[in-house]
């Protein structure tokens, strides 16, 4: 009996995704596509509302390193993070052929269904670990404060990252792509939805310091070794402009 197809409305969360998966195998059906709070597509397919229930998404996740194993749950988990388009059906296709063939299936490099996804996620961690070295912070009233536009949804994972560097600091990372935010205090942090993001006019001791650092990225740097196509290789130029030492005077950092 082949399974029906249908439309998933959830709210968009990685356990209401879970959720997902749980009335698929409950109900026999094959999700055609995923639609989240501010998905505004038409769908052509029957339409289920599916409500999050901690305790459904529970069950699946612990099934997971049961059946496709400790590299195959964390794929999934990473998977959700991604830029990936249609992302939710990548992932159920994924599962769905995990639960068949299991852990192994995560070598499976050779069937599209995993090879895509392990590039997402491949761009997602590649990104998240260029951004630990490409994050600037500037310090508000005692507070260091961040921004970044990643394509991914890297806050997972640099979080660890930053909360054991400025384990001493209390620090906002905001992410403008996603409208969220990473809270840190010395023990505790939180990632949140944050629609609305905005810096006050940094003090002069602030701008001095913006000075500071970007007079010794200039002086440290060898005039005969200029090679601006290997810097973009380096340091791709989307993440500039919330770089320091490349802002100008219009944003408010004299040189």
């Amino acid at each position: 009996m082949e399974w029906s197809q249908v439309s998933y409305h959830y709210d968009g969360s990685f356990a209401g995704f879970l959720c997902c998966v749980f009335a698929a195998y409950l109900h026999r059906e094959a999700p055609a596509c995923f639609l989240g709070p501010e998905d505004g597509r038409f769908s052509l397919w029957p339409e289920r509302e599916i409500v999050t229930e901690q305790a459904r998404a529970k069950r699946v996740y612990q099934s997971l390193d049961k059946k496709i194993g400790v590299q195959g749950r964390q794929l999934v988990v990473n998977g959700f993070l991604t830029c990936l388009p249609e992302k939710e059906l990548a992932l159920w296709e994924f599962l769905r052929l995990g639960y068949e063939r299991g852990p192994g299936v995560v070598r499976d490099l050779t069937d599209d269904r995993v090879n895509r996804l392990t590039r997402a996620v491949q761009h997602l961690t590649g990104e998240a670990h260029l951004l630990k070295g490409f994050t600037r912070f500037s310090e508000q009233d005692g507070l260091l404060i961040g921004e970044i536009e990643p394509k991914n949804r890297v806050l997972p994972l640099l979080r660890p990252h930053f909360c054991t560097r400025y384990s001493g600091e209390s620090f906002v990372l905001y992410d403008r792509t996603h409208k969220e935010a990473l809270f840190y205090q010395p023990g505790r942090w939180a990632i949140v939805p944050l629609a609305e993001f905005h810096l006050e006019q940094p003090g002069q001791e602030e701008l001095d310091y913006r000075r500071l650092w970007r007079r010794f990225y200039d002086t440290i740097a060898i005039e005969g070794r200029y090679n601006p196509k290997c810097r973009m290789t380096h340091m791709p130029k989307r993440y500039w402009h919330t770089m320091t030492e490349f802002q100008t005077e219009q944003k408010g950092l004299p040189s």
